[in-house]
């Protein structure tokens, strides 16, 4: 099974939305801090709700999650860039970085859960501020758009060693 790194972005049912986002990142070469070069692929679809999604992901870099402290940081240094080049998108409605965002919420769902849903990198444009009661942690992210801050992608043994998941089963078992 494949853990896709991505951006997705849910741009709501005009699909022409979704297509122009779509070209904001189509043949887009970003420069990872170590210097290598990233290019990234990007598709739209829709949604049970018939809202479209553009989806951003990075060609040849990872489709296995995050397994190590490396990849951890290598996705963290993508999703950093994917925000930044976010921030002169074409309009959207919300967006995530990580891995396997696709779909994170439905509108109807994002709209039910804001009030107490802390997902950090969730990008809102200020038009759902104005429908729905969010959570005081949210900032600025750019004109017309809040977030709540990236904080990087993390590296959890647990989700990735069958030997380590185990052991600890083992201990849970014990106590």
């Amino acid at each position: 099974m494949a853990w896709i790194f991505s951006l997705s972005a849910e741009c709501g049912s005009d699909e022409s939305t979704a297509h122009k986002l779509a070209q904001h990142f189509m043949g887009q070469i970003l420069i990872l801090s170590n210097g290598s070069s990233c290019l990234f692929q990007v598709d739209t679809f829709q949604d049970i709700e018939s809202n479209w999604w553009c989806r951003v992901y990075p060609n040849n870099i990872s489709e296995v999650g995050i397994n190590s402290p490396e990849s951890a940081y290598l996705m963290t240094d993508l999703g950093i860039l994917l925000y930044q080049k976010l921030r002169t998108a074409p309009a959207f409605r919300y967006a995530l970085v990580g891995v396997e965002v696709d779909e994170f919420r439905t509108y109807s769902e994002l709209i039910e859960d804001l009030p107490n849903l802390s997902v950090p990198g969730l990008v809102l444009s200020q038009i759902i501020e104005r429908e729905v009661e969010i959570l005081p942690i949210f900032r600025q992210f750019s004109f017309g758009y809040i977030w709540q801050p990236y904080q990087g992608e993390i590296y959890n043994p647990l989700m990735v060693s069958p030997e380590l998941k185990t052991k600890l089963d083992e201990l849970l078992v014990i106590s």
